[in-house]
């Protein structure tokens, strides 16, 4: 099937000075969810997800500054919940996990294009394959945590595009039984470290 990835990066939003200064954050796992949706013969698109992803970028609420994006996805996480289609993306048709356990997605700047929307363009490495990727990216919320950690997040939810066969993908391409096209969907709570 696909991958996406996904990457997360913040975009602006007003803030009380306070908060006012670059700060390093990291995407919390346990409230991270990179899925993706790619057509199957033209009924319908399926819907699946990866489970183990890990990042952390640098980033200033006041000037809208993004540094240092670094997204990694392990491959062989992936979910769609039917074993037999999981097991064939993970093979050299689709995902080849053996020779390549993860995709990372890297960026070193964003475009804000209101206080909490905005662009984000890095670099997609999959299948030893490295291609631009951009990502729309709404900053949900930006406050502290309520509970448990209790630290400053954001709150973020990402949308992009990818075209599997950009990364030499191209199983069921031809024959239209896999869509290149590939929907990505990433909604995630990043904490700042301290």
């Amino acid at each position: 099937m696909k991958k996406l990835l996904l990457s997360i990066l913040p975009v602006g939003i007003f803030v009380a000075p306070a908060y006012a200064a670059p700060f390093k954050y990291e995407l919390d796992p346990a409230h991270t969810s990179v899925a993706f949706l790619v057509d199957h013969l033209g009924y319908a698109k399926t819907l699946g997800f990866f489970q183990d992803v890990s990042g952390s970028f640098v980033y200033d609420l006041e000037t809208q500054v993004l540094s240092d994006v670094e997204i990694t996805v392990k491959t062989a996480s992936v979910e769609s919940f039917n074993e037999a289609r999981d097991n064939h993306v993970r093979n050299s048709d689709f995902l080849n996990v053996a020779e390549f356990p993860a995709m990372t997605f890297t960026a070193d700047g964003g475009t804000p294009s209101t206080d909490t929307t905005g662009t984000v363009t890095g670099t997609l490495t999959l299948l030893g394959q490295s291609q631009p990727l951009e990502l729309d990216v709404t900053l949900n919320k930006a406050f502290e945590y309520p509970f448990g950690h209790g630290r400053f997040t954001l709150g973020l939810s990402v949308r992009g595009t990818l075209l599997r066969s950009d990364f030499g993908m191209t199983y069921a391409v031809d024959n239209g039984f896999v869509g290149d096209n590939v929907d990505i969907i990433i909604e995630t709570e990043a904490m700042r470290m301290n």
